[in-house]
């Protein structure tokens, strides 16, 4: 059993809370970084929670040390246009600035989590490869063009570093919930009546967790791992997750020009409401989540089976684990 210590962040949220259950049940020690007001982590012997702000990155060096890994998973995920700020700050600068502090505190080797919205959109029926870069042209699309800039910023970073891309996660414990987990809410709740006509893999969670550890123990530093599940039609997954919720699946397909027009609108309204409560509102039909929609987001996965031992279980379990976890702690209402 390994007894090498990870520093990990993003401990508290979605994936990264499923990370930290992965390398504690690997047998690692962890200390794991958590903002101040952040949600407690389980408490467990081989994990130290270390309090900190990844925008305040030279101060993780000192707490970082003695660490032999970094697993660095924490970003804003979120598509409300007045946190585009927030967004670029977070997932780039923080990136950066972690991997530097890792550099500076001796760590040997970086897992920095990405996403496959970093990859081209497949054309439909030809998955795409990690030799796919999506086209740097949508700054306005900031948590997709902050990934895509996170990505080069830990490419470029002086610590041995692997990239995993996951696709989209789903599982129990989505608690914010991230905008995947918000479409299962929403289908869960009546509020999905048209859709689109493209499609995105799904990838159970914990599928993705266990990859971070075996990227720690066997990626090559300076690659980039795609890791998914199925590939779905967007009619698809409504029709899954129909099947589990016991609800009927949108039948409506409006055109693009409409939803992006819809998406537009909402922004306003988002922008608006956000001056008048100085909150930041998240849309209920985000711009970046349609741009998204029309394409074919699909992918293969089999760089990370060859060289990872990547595996991958049953999608439509992890969506009714999903489901059951979002019943059971009120999401459904």
């Amino acid at each position: 059993m390994p007894t090498d210590e990870v520093f990990l962040t993003g401990a508290s949220g979605f994936v990264g809370g499923h990370v930290l259950r992965a390398l504690l049940d690997a047998g690692y020690r962890v200390r794991a970084l958590a903002r101040p007001g952040s949600r407690p982590l389980p408490p467990h012997e081989r994990c130290t929670p270390v309090e900190g702000d990844l925008l305040r990155a030279g101060e993780l060096a000192r707490p970082m040390g003695g660490c032999r890994y970094l697993v660095h998973v924490a970003a804003l995920y979120t598509f409300a246009p007045d946190r585009r700020g927030e967004i670029a700050a977070t997932n780039v600068r923080g990136c950066a600035g972690i991997l530097e502090a890792a550099r500076v505190a001796g760590v040997e080797r970086a897992v920095v989590t990405s996403s496959s919205a970093t990859v081209a959109p497949s054309d439909g029926t030809h998955p795409v490869t990690e030799d796919s870069w999506a086209v740097d042209a949508q700054p306005a699309s900031a948590y997709h063009y902050s990934k895509l800039q996170q990505e080069r910023a830990a490419l470029a970073a002086q610590v041995p570093t692997v990239v995993l891309l996951p696709t989209a996660p789903v599982g129990p414990g989505d608690w914010k919930p991230t905008p995947t987990g918000q479409i299962v809410v929403d289908f869960m709740r009546g509020r999905m009546v048209a859709s689109l006509d493209g499609g995105l893999n799904v990838v159970a969670v914990e599928d993705v967790a266990r990859a971070h550890v075996q990227a720690l123990q066997r990626g090559r530093p300076g690659e980039r791992y795609l890791l998914g599940g199925d590939n779905l039609s967007l009619s698809g997954l409504w029709e899954l997750l129909a099947g589990i919720c016991g609800r009927q699946a949108p039948s409506l397909r409006i055109p693009y020009a409409v939803a992006l027009a819809l998406g537009w609108a909402d922004e306003l309204r988002c922008r608006l409401a956000g001056g008048v409560t100085g909150r930041a509102v998240t849309p209920g039909i985000p711009l970046e989540g349609v741009r998204m929609a029309r394409h074919h987001m699909y992918v293969v996965s089999d760089k990370a089976r060859a060289e990872l031992g990547y595996e991958t279980t049953s999608v439509v379990e992890a969506l009714a684990r999903a489901v059951r976890w979002y019943r059971e702690n009120g999401y459904a209402a």
